[in-house]
């Protein structure tokens, strides 16, 4: 037993008082075989595992646990967890105290393990009433770099990000729809780690550091989002990029049926991309490869399978990079601890429906008095089960009309609009992608605002003016 083993098994002792789970700890240890140690806030058991040659894992092979009890150590986590498969590694996030935070990250030695996981464990009834939450926890290793010059071609940004920062892999461009000569004012860089990503971001936030001259803006940009090979074996679906605006959902229908006729079921056209949609997965895999880099309307084409919308979850940015799935109540996910973040903050709260399954933990609470007004009950309730006269932002009310709808909810993407005179403003699209009807599904405020909420409720406006007719189509 090594006297870090030792260290960290006693670290509960604070609060549990307990020899009793210091030597619960130290009899895992010894029974595993597996290291541990606490740094950074967080309880490190393995990682790697003993025995392991080779690197870590790849991506896709760890999971989020959240809503453990407080009380509740690696002793009854790792046997729990080790039904799924070998685990490489699990970091219990810790207090101070010496109590949990209520959630941790597994690591397994396989993305079928970690898949098993989620299936056996989300919903898990770990004590009378509480009941775990497993999800997918990926890594952002891709950064957001705006206010790029737009004369910059794909080679320049590669070779001034990796003169910069360390780590890069690749620099995504992608040129203007209107001009392709020019790049659209920003680019996505991918690196090696988040580790690499986090450095990087923190070296470029400062609002001195300038590339070509010009202050950048950089964020965690949203990460592609995993898809299990077994769903994408089942896709007859592709995705275009780098379309003309111009070019017509038609154009591109006779383009991708001139290598084999009549296989192009039909195509959905969103501003510069579109999915062309085919009756045989064969005949889409044979067509991103004989369509892929070719030219349509003298515009180079990328050509890759669709990857499928979880119907039942979006993903959630958080600011540390990390991502997690949340169901439709808009409630997230705490969020993966790096090195950036303080070790005094709290997560924020998990919904209580995951994946979406209902715990029974969160079943309709008895009313309750409302402690400010005598007589007055308080009942828990849905925003979806209200009316719509109940919601004045225009935000709340397209969110409301997307559910109703059972439409995924509306997508926001923020931009940086420097006038002639140097004066920034923000505008903001809004994308809702489960419209399949045919119509417009992507929205954008008229006018550059002050604010992200003035941008957001400005769009948001505009997309229910455009929906409002369909609504009542839908209804």
């Amino acid at each position: 037993m090594t006297e870090k083993n030792s260290a960290a098994a006693r670290e509960p002792d604070r609060k549990r008082g307990g020899k009793q789970m210091t030597a619960a700890l130290l009899s895992l240890l010894n029974k595993t075989g597996y290291n541990m140690v606490q740094e950074n806030g967080q309880r490190k058991f393995g990682g790697p595992p003993p025995g392991w040659e080779g690197p870590p894992p790849p991506r896709g092979c760890e999971v989020f646990v959240g809503k453990i009890p407080r009380n509740i150590y690696e002793d009854e986590l790792v046997p729990l967890f080790e039904r799924a498969g070998k685990i490489y590694e699990l970091r219990l996030m810790m207090e101070f105290s010496g109590e949990n935070r209520g959630f941790a990250f597994v690591m397994y030695a396989t993305k079928e393990n970690a898949q098993l996981a989620i299936k056996i464990l989300n919903n898990y009834e770990i004590r009378p009433g509480r009941f775990l939450g497993v999800c997918i926890s990926l890594d952002n290793c891709r950064l957001f770099i705006g206010a790029i010059p737009r004369e910059k071609k794909r080679e320049e940004i590669l070779k001034e990000m990796k003169r910069v920062t360390r780590g890069v892999v690749d620099v995504v461009v992608c040129p203007d729809a209107t001009d392709r000569t020019k790049n659209r004012g920003f680019a996505f860089v991918e690196y090696e780690s988040h580790k690499a990503a986090a450095m990087a971001r923190r070296q470029l936030l400062p609002e001195t550091f300038q590339l070509w001259g010009c202050a950048v803006q950089v964020d965690w940009a949203c990460p592609e989002k995993e898809v299990d090979a077994e769903t994408m074996q089942r896709v007859k679906v592709l995705y275009v990029r780098n379309l003309m605006i111009s070019t017509t959902e038609d154009t591109i229908k006779a383009e991708f049926n001139k290598f084999k006729p009549q296989v192009v079921e039909r195509v959905k056209k969103l501003r510069d991309y579109a999915f062309v949609h085919f009756y045989n997965r064969e005949d889409a895999v044979a067509a991103m490869s004989a369509m892929n880099g070719k030219c349509i309307d003298g515009a180079s084409i990328e050509v890759t399978l669709a990857k499928p919308v979880h119907k039942d979850s979006t993903w959630k940015q958080h600011l540390n990079g990390h991502v997690s799935p949340c169901s439709e109540n808009l409630m997230k996910f705490p969020s993966k601890d790096d090195g950036d973040q303080k070790s005094g903050g709290e997560p924020v709260s998990l919904s209580p429906s995951l994946n979406g399954q209902h715990s029974p933990s969160s079943a309709e609470r008895e009313q309750h008095p409302y402690p400010f007004l005598s007589g007055v009950k308080l009942v828990p309730v849905s925003m979806y089960t209200l009316k719509s006269n109940y919601l004045r932002s225009a935000v709340m009310r397209l969110d409301y009309f997307c559910y109703k709808n059972k439409w995924l909810p509306p997508q926001y993407n923020l931009y940086l609009a420097t006038s002639q005179n140097g004066k920034k403003n923000l505008v903001c699209e809004i994308l809702i992608p489960s419209i399949a009807d045919g119509s417009q599904s992507c929205f954008m405020s008229h006018e550059p605002c002050a604010t992200v909420e003035d941008a957001r409720e400005l769009a948001a406006q505009m997309a229910l003016v455009h929906l409002g007719e369909l609504g009542e189509k839908e209804r």
